[in-house]
């Protein structure tokens, strides 16, 4: 499967994300909240045991700078552009405008995950899956956060479809500029480890945590065990 083709199938998710808000499918919603947990642990041991290694190996002190740089680039653009964001569905009314600003933050996101996704499989076939399972396995939480928030925001149930979709889309952008801009393919490795410990440290753990329950911890800790077994795998 190609970066393309898997970026494709990226920006699915969060447009059926989208859909189980938009139509109420509490069972679904309540798998995406166990699946935000074990994404978190999949995801935090991408970047800590995957990627992690393979940027320090580059040499030099420029490679944390940029896992810096795209930690931050999250965080302003999700919590100080955005102020009212969280993972999860958005179950009180905010502005119309707190909406859009929710949908660019997690824009910018998104498009680096297309940038892991593109970054990871010309650094290796191996560090290229495992990455693109942990964007995958957060597409889900992604889309109900942009359409629960636009809803509450105000915004039609199409809007908030077409919301998802930009959502995307952005991670599509990501994997086709990552190809095609050299800074961007030379860096971009750095750059979204930096974003994957955000997401994964600053935003899905909080978010299950919030819930204190423990059947959220043991996804958690499965995601971790399921990292360990594919890279044994891969």
């Amino acid at each position: 499967m190609t970066t393309i083709a898997i970026a494709v199938v990226a920006a699915a998710g969060n447009v059926a994300g989208a859909l189980a808000v938009i139509r109420r499918l509490e069972g679904s919603l309540r798998a995406i909240d166990i699946g935000i947990a074990f994404s978190a642990g999949f995801m935090l041991s991408v970047a800590l045991v995957g990627v992690l290694p393979d940027v320090f190996a580059q040499g030099g002190a420029a490679p944390a700078w940029y896992v810096l740089g795209g930690y931050l680039a999250v965080h302003l653009a999700q919590h100080v552009f955005a102020p009212h964001f969280h993972f999860g569905e958005e179950t009180h009314r905010v502005t119309a405008f707190a909406g859009v600003a929710a949908l660019i933050g997690l824009a910018v996101h998104t498009f680096f995950d297309g940038v892991a996704i593109a970054a990871g499989f010309l650094t290796s076939s191996k560090l290229g899956i495992l990455l693109a399972v942990s964007v995958l396995l957060h597409k889900l939480p992604e889309g109900v956060t942009v359409a629960s928030v636009m809803v509450a925001g105000g915004h039609s149930r199409r809007g908030a479809i077409g919301a998802a979709g930009v959502v995307g889309l952005a991670t599509i952008l990501g994997v086709l500029l990552t190809e095609a801009v050299a800074p961007l393919a030379r860096h971009g490795l750095a750059l979204s480890a930096g974003v994957t410990l955000y997401v994964a440290a600053s935003e899905l753990v909080p978010a299950f945590q919030s819930r204190r329950r423990s059947v959220a911890t043991l996804a958690f800790l499965g995601g971790v065990g399921t990292f360990l077994l594919a890279n044994r795998l891969v």
